[in-house]
């Protein structure tokens, strides 16, 4: 199975390190990982997002660290809302969180519409912080967590 996740990435933690080791553990034939360009990124966030290079090479060693099946992975910079997911005939599953679960519809919608098959969803529940609340990059640039979910506030 070929499998797709993506996201901003910026700062990584453990909910995102949870989405990377679903889809290496499942993505058998490739995993390929959407980084959001800066510009999307810019649009899509009320704060500060380190530049796409940056979360770039942090998605690379995070996936390095985790990957224990030795998987085929391919980074792509992704520029809208359902990017290559929608199009890439290769891809077999998607890996998302609660969040961006509503997301796959429009992609699988998309898919049929250019005769393609649609993508499994694979929904990975959020990582939470020792307060209970989910663990965020917002949380994580506010200050009140570190990226494991220590409440530092």
């Amino acid at each position: 199975m070929r499998v797709v996740v993506a996201g901003t990435f910026g700062p990584i933690h453990d909910g995102h390190r949870a989405l990377f080791e679903n889809a290496l553990q499942r993505g058998d034939e490739g995993v390929v990982v959407g980084v959001t360009s800066d510009e999307m990124a810019r649009e899509s966030r009320e704060r500060r997002v380190p530049p796409f290079s940056e979360r770039r090479e942090q998605v690379k060693t995070e996936l390095s660290e985790i990957d224990k099946w030795g998987r085929d992975v391919e980074l792509r910079e992704l520029d809208d809302e359902y990017g290559f997911a929608a199009t890439d005939p290769s891809l077999d599953a998607v890996v998302v969180s609660p969040e961006t679960d509503e997301t796959v519809a429009e992609i699988n919608s998309r898919r049929e519409n250019r005769d393609l098959d649609p993508l499994e969803t694979v929904v990975v529940p959020y990582e939470t912080a020792e307060d209970g609340e989910r663990i965020s990059s917002t949380r994580i640039v506010r200050g009140e967590i570190d990226e494991h979910g220590t409440v530092l506030k």
